[in-house]
């Protein structure tokens, strides 16, 4: 899969969770959509962090060296 369309679709999750996160007067209710939140933002993360890994690569290095990233 494409992962700009992850990343496009977790973004649109989490507007939408925050959305409804604000509207929600139930403090269980709110614990509930806190935890969607946390839970897209960490998958959110990982992308961050795969992309940060990426920008550290080099291209001009060796491809014979062992430190590429994948």
């Amino acid at each position: 899969m494409n992962p700009e369309k992850i990343m496009d679709g977790l973004l649109t999750e989490l507007n939408s969770a925050m959305k409804a996160m604000a509207k929600t007067k139930d403090v269980n209710a709110r614990e509930v959509h806190s935890r969607i939140v946390k839970n897209l933002c960490e998958s959110l993360g990982v992308f961050f962090n795969l992309a940060k890994g990426m920008m550290s690569y080099d291209s001009d290095d060796d491809l014979d060296s062992e430190d590429i990233p994948f």
